[in-house]
């Protein structure tokens, strides 16, 4: 009997062997996010007027992250194995490489790179600047957390039924979108004052977006399996060819593009929103 309870587990156990190793294959996705994000950091910091390939590099680097945060928690959908420690994993290291990251690459490539001047000016976008890009943080931050509290969150203006949207700018596009400004210029950092506070402006605006509740498309509403959405992979294989050969133009158009759906579609929601009438007047009598 005891020999035949041992070939029992011995069959099981290459069973849960393989589930133990679905459950390690999401949270490896997020260590490498995690390491992108760290690398990007690291690169942004050594980043200098004349070596600006390591703020193109930390750009990149931040673009890899998203694309492994995308792998993280698709795969562990696909596989079942979502749990309670891979999302809090998940989430720290979405603070550090879309928050932290592209903070100081932000930080360091639109500001901290002016020209020396012997005025004031200078000091004074620094300072702003600092600000800026920690708004940004914190926006990020807080995006993440309402992301993780809530269950269902109704944004300001409702997408078709059936249709996954996010309520917010997510915070992988967010950095995405600080990533693909940089990788645009190759990492050559800003080195006039006016151009500097109009990067501390979009810096700032990206950081509303977060925490705002306007619609954002999400590629979680794509199902795969369905042979209508099947024509998406057509799309994002012939995206994957654009950005192989142009990746600074195309990477940017997509950012340009998914925050100007964002708006536009806020936009339009306000100018179309039917307005209520007014109630009736009442007569005195009605009130008596």
């Amino acid at each position: 009997m005891n020999g035949h309870f041992r070939r029992h587990d011995d069959v099981l156990s290459p069973q849960r062997r393989v589930r133990k190793g679905l459950y390690l294959l999401p949270s490896m996705f997020t260590a490498a996010n995690m390491a992108a994000g760290y690398y990007a950091i690291s690169q942004a910091i050594q980043g200098t007027a004349n070596d600006p390939w390591h703020f193109d590099q930390a750009a990149k680097a931040i673009g890899f992250a998203i694309v492994f945060d995308f792998f993280d928690g698709g795969i562990a959908r696909l596989t079942n194995t979502a749990s309670a420690f891979g999302r809090e994993l998940d989430s720290l290291a979405d603070v550090i490489a879309f928050g932290v990251a592209p903070a100081v690459l932000a930080w360091m490539w639109g500001f901290r790179m002016l020209a020396q001047d012997g005025t004031d000016l200078r000091i004074r976008v620094i300072q702003v600047g600092a600000i800026a890009t920690f708004v940004f943080l914190m926006a990020g931050a807080s995006r993440l957390a309402r992301f993780n509290i809530q269950v269902n969150p109704q944004p300001s203006n409702p997408g078709r039924p059936g249709r996954k949207y996010f309520v917010g700018m997510p915070i992988p596009a967010g950095a995405g979108a600080i990533a693909a400004v940089v990788h645009l210029v190759r990492g050559n950092p800003l080195q006039s004052w006016w151009l500097s506070l109009g990067w501390g402006l979009f810096v700032f605006a990206i950081a509303f977006l977060m925490v705002s509740t306007w619609r954002f498309f999400s590629l979680k509403g794509i199902n795969f399996r369905q042979p209508q959405n099947f024509r998406w992979l057509i799309v994002i294989g012939g995206v994957i060819a654009l950005i192989w050969f142009s990746s600074e133009y195309v990477l940017f158009a997509l950012a340009l593009i998914y925050i100007l759906s964002g708006v536009l579609a806020r936009l339009s929601f306000v100018f179309r929103r039917p307005t209520v009438p007014p109630p009736p007047p009442q007569d005195e009598a009605s009130h008596a």
